[in-house]
């Protein structure tokens, strides 16, 4: 029997791995910006394991963005996709392209002990859906439902570019100066890494500030040190994302729980644990009560839309 390989392919990075046995083997990250295409990349990852094109048959790859149709644009780097070239290319007899969050989604089926710490207590209710979440590159949100019997179907969506939710007269502030420098204000234009520095500096224009920070990495470092405007920063964008997964959980009725994941909450953890997220999260007048019993985690796990990947592939086999 051949082998399975499962990609999980970011912004920034792609993760490659053998899927044995609902296991992921031999991970390896590589940049994007560094390789011309997935094939490239995906032929340097084999033959940096002795295998040769032909000896994987199954090829699933988590994707940021909608999938359709033969072609596939990656939305956050240069990469281009075609099924039938790609199959070809790497003599592979299926592939399965999967959107990212609906892989993350996947992923949380998985989770071990120790790879997830709780934000809200709570118990998810059965067969409920629920709400996966996370800041990086960009804000992915997907949907996992629980259809019984060990199986699970996660939502593809684009839920990370909805508009941004204002909730008092500071935050209509900091949104007109955003919309300002770029128009349109979408969760994900303060919701991601780039998103950072974006809200710093409204917050250094309003208040009239000499902006001195303009990386994620320094914002972050700055906010755990103390910095006043730094932690201000980090402060609101905990609070929106308690707003933007709060409304997510409303719509889709999400009573199964939430799971943040992504790269940029576990980089400042425990702040994010001791924030106002939770608050913001439950804040939705009449409806407030229906947060009641929800748990939230964070993820902390390393690969999980490289698992769920695993998972998606392993769910597409007839048994």
């Amino acid at each position: 029997m051949k082998l399975a390989l499962v990609g999980d392919i970011g912004g920034t990075n792609a993760r490659f791995a053998l899927w044995k046995n609902q296991q992921l083997q031999s991970v390896q990250v590589l940049a994007t910006a560094d390789h011309a295409s997935p094939e490239e990349a995906i032929s340097l990852y084999l033959s940096g394991l002795g295998l040769a094109p032909g000896s994987i048959g199954s090829v699933c790859l988590s994707v940021a963005g909608p999938v359709s149709g033969d072609e596939f644009k990656f939305t956050n780097n240069h990469w281009r996709l075609s099924r039938t070239a790609f199959c070809k290319t790497l003599q592979v007899e299926q592939l399965l392209l999967v959107n990212d969050f609906s892989a993350m989604a996947l992923g949380m089926t998985r989770l071990q002990p120790g790879e997830f710490r709780v934000v809200c207590e709570g118990t998810p209710e059965p067969l409920r859906p629920a709400v996966v979440i996370g800041p990086g590159t960009g804000l992915g949100v997907g949907t996992l439902l629980d259809l019984g019997e060990g199986r699970f179907a996660a939502l593809p969506g684009e839920g990370g570019h909805v508009d941004l939710p204002l909730s008092s007269p500071r935050e209509t502030q900091l949104w007109q100066h955003i919309h300002n420098e770029i128009g349109h204000v979408s969760a994900e234009t303060a919701l991601s890494g780039g998103g950072l520095p974006r809200v710093y500096r409204a917050i250094c224009a309003v208040d009239g500030h000499e902006p001195t920070l303009d990386t994620p990495e320094a914002i972050t470092a700055a906010g755990l040190a103390g910095d006043p405007i730094a932690l201000e920063v980090l402060e609101q964008f905990c609070c929106w994302l308690g707003r933007v997964a709060g409304n997510n959980v409303l719509t889709t009725g999400g009573r199964g729980g939430v799971y943040i994941v992504g790269g940029v909450i576990p980089r400042f953890a425990d702040f994010f644990l001791e924030s106002g997220f939770a608050r913001s999260f439950a804040d939705k007048g009449c409806m407030s009560d229906y947060f009641k019993g929800i748990p939230v985690w964070l993820v902390t796990a390393p690969y999980s839309g490289l698992v769920g990947a695993g998972v998606a592939l392993d769910q597409s086999i007839p048994t």
